[in-house]
């Protein structure tokens, strides 16, 4: 009855999984057979870099984050055109035909019940002008008016037709209020530091992005250890059936040993399906982060990561790290630059509480000829102009509108600044609880692989006690089960140091140099 009971459990565990094969146990840790899955059409090996620059590239976040940044820019742009100059041309044409009922400059003739004369005149304008703000607050336009006059008929005018001139120029200038071109162009500084403060986001995004690539790619190494980890289990648990059945057949061993080692192998096959599961799971969570399209989503090739985490021991200090932190660190740099903006603003605020006090001038001159070059000529010769200068003082009474304006500009320059110190303590404490981590999982590796290795000594010694009859197999599976779950634990503890380290270079914003990544 046992035997058939047996053949009937190993029937089972072929029909669940066709497809797995004896392997030998590996030699060390973290060498998973690569080559088993290269027969598989649908393999794909991949690198971390490789995969770290897929997910810059494809992000939607990343994209998201930089399209923001990009629309900033275009804001410096719109204030630096403020101070971009405006040119004007105009040109008209008019001809009025009135009747007059009096001679008007020696034109027309009144006849006692007769019809009225006509006053035909015709009127020709071009004008060219320019306007302009300056850095230092003045603005000022210059225009050039040109006309050409004709009257019809018979007349006593000097010119006709007749040709004028008329340049002017005017310009103001603020004074005290809107005076200075540190005033004039803050506006463009604080628009630069608001792309400057995307920017930042933007590198915040990447290195977050970038993070969550190292701990999918390292997790995905775990995940196929681990299953690697199953096999050799799956592996030494069918040695030990083996074992027992040639003992039955010699007669030395009873048929119930059989039956538990084959409960064995099942229970191992159990665990290398969920093991598979875990890493197609993976696998989707890289796709997540690569992938550009859905239809790269669905697609379900095996992925074999190249990469093998590094067990070395990184040797930096809290106090390296910190400054490290406090200086590169996207978060820090955009508070900084939220405090410039808001000094900026308060300056601004400050100088609306100024009166508005303008100096206005006007210079212009005039010319009259029969014709262009002699109307040019004319005005140029100074001899026909007009000039006037003048100041204008005006303040609004109580002001309270600017004073409001002010007392808000310096609170908000005090909340900025009291955000960075804010921003500052927060790095400093995950930094330390980052270095504090990437030393705990080192000394992690070292006790767990000492632990692995005192429970590969105690399941050899248990396999012999069972050769010479004086152990029983379940008492051998339990050992290869400690020991499958002390390989376990040393392979998490080494994918743990190798995400702290990912870690500790996110917390101090140097992971875009661990990759020679320069964002412009």
């Amino acid at each position: 009855m046992y035997r058939h009971t047996g053949m009937l459990l190993l029937l089972l565990t072929t029909a669940i999984s066709p497809t797995l094969a004896a392997s030998s146990e590996p030699d060390t840790m973290l060498s998973f057979d690569v080559e088993s899955l290269l027969d598989d059409e649908s393999v794909v090996t991949i690198s971390l870099n490789e995969v770290v620059l897929q997910a810059l590239k494809h992000n939607l976040d990343i994209i998201v984050s930089k399209q923001t940044r990009d629309v900033r820019v275009t804001d410096i742009l719109f204030e630096q055109a403020k101070f971009d100059p405006t040119v004007e041309i105009s040109a008209r044409y008019d001809r009025s035909v009135v009747p007059l009922n009096r001679p008007v400059f020696g034109l027309g003739e009144i006849t006692q019940g007769g019809e009225p004369d006509n006053f035909d005149q015709n009127d020709t304008k071009v004008s060219l002008g320019i306007t302009q703000k300056l850095y230092s607050g003045g603005t000022y336009d210059m225009t050039l008016d040109t006309n050409r006059n004709s009257v019809a008929g018979p007349s006593s005018f000097l010119f006709n037709p007749s040709y004028t001139a008329n340049f002017l120029v005017n310009f103001t200038q603020p004074l005290l209020r809107d005076y200075g071109v540190k005033v004039n162009q803050a506006a463009i500084h604080i628009a630069q530091n608001s792309v400057q403060v995307e920017h930042y986001t933007f590198v915040n995004q990447v290195l977050d992005v970038i993070l969550q690539v190292e701990d999918a790619y390292w997790e995905l190494v775990f995940a196929r250890e681990n299953e690697e980890v199953f096999r050799a289990a799956l592996t030494a648990a069918k040695e030990v059936l083996a074992s027992n059945r040639a003992k039955v057949e010699a007669g030395v061993m009873a048929e119930v040993e059989v039956l538990q080692a084959q409960v064995g192998v099942a229970n191992r096959v159990e665990q290398i399906i969920m093991a598979q599961k875990t890493v197609r799971d993976q696998e989707d969570q890289i796709r997540q982060l690569i992938s550009p399209t859905e239809k790269e989503l669905r697609k379900t090739l095996a992925m074999i990561p190249l990469d093998r985490p590094v067990q070395e021991y990184d040797a930096t200090t809290v106090n390296s790290a910190v400054d490290a932190a406090l200086q590169h660190r996207p978060e820090v740099l955009q508070a900084q630059t939220n405090i410039e903006s808001s000094h900026l603003n308060t300056k601004l605020a400050k100088n609306k509480l100024l009166p508005r006090l303008e100096f206005q001038g006007r210079v212009g001159l005039r010319g009259l000829g029969k014709d262009a070059s002699d109307t040019l000529e004319r005005t140029t010769s100074t001899d026909f102009y007009n000039i006037g200068a003048g100041m204008v003082l005006s303040y609004p009474l109580g002001n309270r509108s600017a004073k409001s304006q002010y007392r808000r500009r310096q609170l908000e320059t005090t909340q900025a600044k009291n955000t960075l110190q804010n921003v500052r303590r927060q790095v400093i404490v995950e930094t330390k609880e980052a270095v504090r981590r990437v030393q705990t999982d080192f000394k992690r590796m070292a006790t767990t692989r000492i632990a692995r290795k005192l429970a590969n000594r105690q399941r050899a010694a248990e396999q012999e006690r069972l050769n010479f009859g004086l152990s029983t197999t379940r008492q051998v599976l339990d050992f290869q089960r400690d020991e499958a779950i002390a390989r376990v634990k040393e392979l998490r503890a080494i994918l743990d140091y190798n995400q702290s380290l990912a870690n500790l270079h996110r917390r101090t914003a140097s992971t875009l140099d661990q990759y020679n990544i320069s964002l412009e």
